[in-house]
């Protein structure tokens, strides 16, 4: 179930109504529509430099993170996650969206405007490892302190 049409299933399995949902978000001028987190994947936010290290860190590493999204300007970068893990988060300046919150999400291989997929999904419900996420973020931190 990979590429494009794969990534979009995956993505509106999270709305109460998948076929509704992708049939709206695929006619949307905007290409972007609200889903709800906490069902399928909840969302790890990080601010600017932290996020785009991090992720710099999770990419040297084997396994690819999951599908990551970025705002306009890069001030914040989202990391899709295992649902239940934003219940649990404790970080500082690390937001964490989960059941009972909503991400806008571009849809896959469009221009969206604002939001954009820095790694987009590719439909197998592939999720960044919070625990490695953590690690990076640490050694994102290690690299932004020493300038790096």
């Amino acid at each position: 179930m990979g590429g494009t049409g794969g990534a979009v299933e995956w993505l509106v399995s999270a709305a109460a109504d998948p076929q509704g949902c992708r049939w709206e978000w695929e006619r949307s001028p905007h290409g972007v529509t609200l889903l709800p987190a906490g069902r399928v994947w909840d969302v790890l936010i990080l601010p600017g430099a932290l996020g785009s290290r991090a992720l710099d860190v999770l990419t040297l590493l084997p396994d690819r993170p999951g599908p990551v999204l970025a705002d306009s300007g890069d001030a914040r970068t989202g990391f899709f996650v295992p649902p239940g893990t934003a219940a649990g988060w404790l970080g500082t300046g690390v937001r964490a969206a989960g059941r009972g919150t909503w991400i806008v999400v571009p849809y896959p291989g469009r221009p969206a405007g604002k939001v954009r997929w820095l790694v987009p999904p590719d439909g197998t419900g592939h999720l960044t490892d919070p625990v490695v996420l953590e690690l990076a973020m640490h050694e994102a931190v290690a690299l932004l302190a020493g300038g790096g």
